[in-house]
């Protein structure tokens, strides 16, 4: 039988990926054609490096996550997933915040620069691109609950000595 600290972070890790897997996939399916004044262009996620980026950070933080659920429990490994952990959490914050930062501009436009608010004629693409931040933001958030649980795990022993 599995133990409830191993089932939880089973669950917590099974969440993670799931949602940096949801992420990538919204993101990279993201695209629309639209018109603008009888311009034709189209929107894809590929038109700007920061969604390129998140792509990309969700991908490998995906693969990362996938390797790390058949890992065997007692293993000394973990303890460098530890330290993994947090270097994914600083690899995930930094991709959404780029990714915000643009899709913030393609909601509201930036009147100083003249950049006009698109999502208003690309709304597909803006809807799918506002469901790979959120899928993002709920991985990061379990990310960042593993790494205290883990933390907590392993110094929790360190404490009972003393």
């Amino acid at each position: 039988m599995i133990k409830p600290k191993r089932l939880l972070s089973l669950l917590l890790r099974f969440i993670a990926f799931g949602t940096t897997l949801a992420a990538v996939i919204l993101m990279a399916t993201s695209h629309e054609k639209g018109t603008f004044f009888a311009v034709s262009y189209e929107a894809k996620y590929t038109d700007t490096p920061a969604f390129k980026y998140f792509v990309i950070a969700n991908a490998i933080v995906t693969v990362y996550g996938f390797l790390v659920l058949f890992l065997p429990p007692g293993s000394p490994i973990w303890r460098l997933v530890l330290a993994l952990d947090l270097v994914f959490i600083m690899l995930l914050i930094s991709s959404i915040s780029a990714a915000m930062a643009i899709a913030q501009v393609g909601k509201n436009g930036n009147p100083r620069a003249a950049w006009l608010p698109v999502c208003g004629q690309i709304t597909k693409f803006c809807n799918q691109v506002t469901g790979a931040l959120v899928a993002g933001f709920i991985a990061l958030i379990t990310y960042i609950i593993l790494l205290l649980y883990s933390i907590y795990n392993f110094l929790n022993p360190l404490f009972e000595k003393a």
